[in-house]
């Protein structure tokens, strides 16, 4: 077969094809693990971050050891919620996608969700809430922690895919986060959640916007309110004594 034939170049183009095709899929099947290794890493951080744990994760050589022991020792609980209120203890908790499980609650009712109890050093125990919103260019999500009383915001901390550096990326900062400190969710039995405004927040209701993003920041209101809604069912169980936790 003549190297110039059109013959010739469409098998070369074709075999070529095929043998990067092959070399990508399994460089990408041998690199999963370590993705998703990595995701789960970046999940514990952000869980802890909730918190106020953060530990010195990038002095660490091997952080995601460190990350995990940091993770084991403040997280004592992994429970799965159900809309009625039910819990229970299960190691899936950690890998369930809160987005995934919101769709499907909106589209019929369905859907478990993820609750994690952790126990500070001096013996407090705080109750995190995961979120999953959409902002003005993508997906947002975030963690909220609660004290005891199921109310009193502890902490939080945010992220997101593609916000506006400098405008909507600003949920991701520290700043942002503790606005949330000592705000509440509930007006004695009646949920309410947490407002974000543009500017002058004043009670216990709500906090200062990103200035420059305001899509951004009602894209976190609604994703409060959406994903705080869904365990109001367990919160009431708790606040009865319904469910022990100790």
């Amino acid at each position: 077969m003549k190297r110039e034939s059109n013959l010739y170049i469409f098998m070369y183009s074709t075999v070529l094809i095929v043998v990067v095709a092959v070399l990508l899929a399994v460089a990408a099947t041998a690199l999963k693990p370590a993705q998703l290794e990595n995701e789960r890493t970046e999940k514990r951080v952000q869980i802890l971050s909730a918190i106020g744990v953060t530990g010195e994760v990038e002095a660490q050589k091997d952080k995601k050891a460190y990350v995990r022991s940091l993770y084991e020792k403040y997280i004592e609980k992994e429970l799965v919620v159900e809309p009625s209120g039910a819990a229970r203890e299960g190691n899936e908790a950690f890998e369930l996608k809160m987005d995934e499980q919101l769709s499907s609650y909106e589209k019929d009712g369905s859907g478990v969700f993820p609750v994690f109890i952790a126990r500070l050093n001096n013996g407090a125990r705080k109750y995190i809430f995961p979120l999953a919103g959409s902002g003005l260019w993508g997906p947002i999500w975030g963690y909220l922690a609660l004290d005891d009383d199921l109310n009193t915001v502890y902490g939080a901390s945010f992220s997101h895919k593609s916000e506006t550096p400098g405008l909507g990326a600003e949920i991701a900062t520290e700043h942002f986060a503790n606005e949330f400190k000592g705000k509440q969710l509930y007006e004695g039995e009646a949920f309410r959640s947490i407002a974000v405004v543009k500017s002058g927040a004043n009670g216990p209701y709500a906090v200062d916007g990103i200035s420059g993003g305001t899509m951004t920041s009602k894209g976190v209101q609604q994703m409060l309110k959406t994903s705080l809604s869904v365990y109001e069912g367990y919160i009431a169980k708790l606040r009865k004594g319904e469910v022990n936790e100790q």
